[in-house]
């Protein structure tokens, strides 16, 4: 999954945010999995920025629930 912007997380529907953070914790799970047995060491670097982009996507939930 590639970076996500705060511009393009603008654009999309709270669905579609939804099944993004899905998409993106599942990943971050895998990863995490594969961290604690070893193998990661390629991806090692995608940890930080998938949980960033899961805040990202969390905030963007959140101003649109207290817009309301």
């Amino acid at each position: 999954m590639t970076r996500l912007s705060m511009k393009t997380i603008r654009q999309l529907n709270e669905k579609d945010i939804q099944s993004k953070i899905q998409e993106s914790r599942s990943e971050l799970a895998k990863l995490r999995i594969d961290a604690s047995k070893g193998t990661l060491r390629k991806e090692s670097g995608k940890l930080k920025p998938i949980r960033h982009d899961i805040a990202r996507m969390l905030t963007r939930v959140n101003e649109m629930k207290n817009k309301k």
